[in-house]
Order: C-alpha cells, then sequence, then structure tokens
C-alpha cells in the first residue's frame, strides 16, 4: 500500500503539478502542429494580412478613419448597440437557460429547438424576417425601420442563443444537492445563487457574452434590410467597411476593421477579468 505525506503534491507529471514542466509525446506534438498550422491558415495569417494592408498608409491612416464623421458615427453605433444587446442577453439568456434546466412545462423541448434558429437561419434570410414583423407592412402593427431600435432588434436575434447554449451545459452539470445543502444550512436563496450558482456559471455567461459582442460587431445581414444603412443613424461598421471597398479604399476598410478587432480584443479581456473577480469573491 502506497501513502501519500500530508501537503504532498501527489499529481502526476505534466498535469498541472507546479514546478514541472509538461512533455509531449510524438503524436500530441504532431496534433498540436496541425492545429496551429490549420489555426493560422483560417486566423493568423488573415488577420496579419489586414493588419499590414491598414498599415500602408501608417498611423495616418487609422487616424483619418477615426476622425471621419461617418465613420466614427458608424463605430459609436455599432460598439454602443452591441454593449446593449450583449447586456440584454447576459440577463436574459440567463433566464431562459435556467428554465430550460431547472423547470419543466409543455412546450419546453419545442422552445430548446427555436433557440437554436438564429444559428442556422441565414443572416440575410433573418433580416428579411424582422423586416417582414417589424417593417413598414408589418402584421403586428410594429415599424421600427430605419431606426436605431432596428439595429438592436436585429443584433438581438442573431446573439441570443450564445448566452444560453454556454450557460446551460452548466447549470445542467451543477448538482442541485449543493445548493439544497446550503438551505439546510439556513442560507437563503439570494445567498445560494451569490455563493454557489454565480460561481460556477459567470465563466459561461462571460464566455457567451464575449461570442455575442464579437457576434454583434461584425453583424451585417441581418440588419441591413430592417436598418436601412442610414449615413450617421443606422449605419452599422460592416456596412461602412463594405462601403469603402465598393469605393476601392481598401486601406481605410482594413484600418476600419482592425480597430473593431482591437475593440473586440479589449471586451473579450474585460470579461475576462470580470468573471475571475466575481469567481474569487463568491
Amino acid at each position: 500500500m502506497t501513502t501519500a505525506v500530508l501537503g504532498q503534491d501527489t499529481r502526476a507529471v505534466g498535469r498541472g503539478r507546479p514546478g514541472v514542466r509538461s512533455t509531449l509525446t510524438a503524436g500530441s506534438t504532431l496534433g498540436l502542429g496541425i492545429a496551429m498550422v490549420w489555426f493560422s491558415l483560417l486566423v493568423l495569417i488573415p488577420l496579419a494580412a489586414i493588419v499590414a494592408t491598414a498599415g500602408d498608409e501608417g498611423w495616418h491612416g487609422y487616424v483619418d478613419t477615426l476622425t471621419n464623421p461617418q465613420s466614427w458615427a458608424a463605430i459609436k453605433l455599432t460598439v454602443g448597440q452591441s454593449l446593449l444587446v450583449t447586456g440584454v442577453n447576459v440577463v436574459m439568456g440567463t433566464m431562459i437557460a435556467w428554465v430550460l434546466v431547472r423547470d419543466r412545462f409543455w412546450g419546453k423541448r419545442l422552445l430548446d429547438l427555436v433557440i437554436d434558429i438564429p444559428f442556422a437561419m441565414p443572416t440575410i434570410v433573418a433580416g428579411l424576417v424582422l423586416l417582414g414583423l417589424y417593417g413598414p407592412s408589418s402584421p403586428l402593427g410594429i415599424n421600427v425601420s430605419n431606426t436605431r431600435t432596428a439595429v438592436t432588434l436585429a443584433l438581438a436575434f442573431v446573439t441570443l442563443p450564445f448566452i444560453v447554449r454556454t450557460v446551460q451545459p452548466v447549470l445542467a452539470e451543477l448538482e442541485a444537492d449543493v445548493e439544497e445543502a446550503a438551505a439546510s444550512l439556513g442560507a437563503n436563496r439570494p445567498t445560494i445563487l451569490r455563493r454557489i450558482v454565480l460561481p460556477a456559471i459567470v465563466p459561461a455567461i462571460a464566455a457567451g457574452a464575449a461570442l455575442s459582442f464579437a457576434r454583434a460587431i461584425s453583424e451585417y445581414g441581418s440588419l441591413v434590410l430592417l436598418s436601412g444603412s442610414l449615413p450617421f443613424k443606422t449605419e452599422a461598421v460592416s456596412v461602412r467597411v463594405l462601403s469603402f471597398i465598393e469605393g476601392g479604399d481598401r486601406t481605410s476598410a482594413a484600418a476600419l476593421a482592425t480597430i473593431m478587432l482591437g475593440v473586440a480584443l479589449a471586451v473579450i479581456v474585460a470579461l475576462d477579468v470580470l468573471q475571475r473577480r466575481v469567481a474569487r469573491r463568491g
């Protein structure tokens, strides 16, 4: 029989043991190499090409893009609406995931299937559907076309599933026994949510929020029909980039795309820091 000395780290080498360098087998090295090559071809090299194109005019290209009134209006609209929609999705998406996991009701499976419709539907088709429901010929009597509300509605439609699908499996794996034990020890419902449930699902919420924001700032098809893409009013960054490309100004298009890439990275890092702090304080 083998016994472990109290306080001694008995974890295997290469499985998170501090101070020990992990080693890769030949198969793992090959797999890592293939994965990195594939990732480079799909992501790193295209991103490097965009940054290189944007840098053809040096910093002047970025300054000109940011100081262009129409481009700046598109950036403010896109980032502002994306942040708003992401915040709404965090609340509503988490609530929907909770209902789907913890509650039983008629039509639950149908609702679970409907959640994925924005994933399966082409975005331009989604824009056509939204235009039919909330456009000038709306059967509901609601016309939000060519307004900022149209942008919010379109972005909310295509991004809602991200929060639901990232939080749902985490809630499903969360043991209800822990919550019942806390309740038996006198913890009220808010305390259980704050100290037990929230720390467990915050990483999933942050991941879903990052995906939601990244999708929102790059969306084109679902909002171009309903919003009308009016300059200084409802024109999103994706439409502005397309306008630059159609006008033959690829440098400005690349500069604007690079700026939005920086915004996306900043928000993703901020969400990661926030979820780590919330998880620690749980």
